[in-house]
């Protein structure tokens, strides 16, 4: 079974070991591939948004945060960034976060949702998303280098939470 839980300062090696590998392939994350360890951890477990950790059987098997994707009068469309462990991919895990971002983001006062970087090639990732009603709603044209595929195009995804979506 997967729960969720608030990450807390001790789960950061635990959080490293699954970050560390995704952002060194760069073929998912818009982040230096050679980003040190404090840099990520700050960058994901930073005060301006709350973390969130996957576990079964006791190991933290993928992560999430969830932070406001603008200030001001943006406030209510909250970010958020998902990784899996990669020996646990296709176990259900960014499923589970996913639904549970569904549903703290409008306990935290959040109206909507948006992805601001889905790299297109991430083809799990896109579809995920899509199954749960995001749409794309803007295409940044060649916006990342894949590492292997060259330029590729990146999605700005959204979802409206708990107000009618318009259109």
């Amino acid at each position: 079974m997967i729960t969720i839980r608030s990450a807390k300062r001790s789960d950061h090696d635990a959080i490293w070991a699954i970050l560390e590998p995704v952002f060194r392939a760069g073929d998912t994350y818009a982040i230096d591939a050679g980003i040190g360890r404090a840099d990520a951890l700050a960058y994901w477990c930073g005060p301006d948004q709350e973390t969130f950790v996957a576990e079964a059987d006791g190991a933290v098997l993928g992560t999430y945060y969830m932070r406001p994707n603008q200030r001001g009068g943006g406030r209510h469309v909250c970010n958020c960034g998902y990784v899996t462990a990669r020996a646990a991919q296709g176990r259900g895990i960014a499923r589970a976060m996913l639904e549970h971002s569904l549903g703290a983001a409008p306990r935290a006062g959040f109206r909507a949702m948006q992805y601001n970087f889905v790299v297109s090639t991430n083809s799990r990732a896109v579809a995920l998303w899509r199954a749960y009603g995001f749409r794309i709603v803007g295409v940044i044209a060649q916006g990342f280098r894949h590492p292997e595929q060259g330029y590729v195009d990146a999605y700005v995804m959204y979802r409206a939470l708990n107000a009618p979506d318009p259109e």
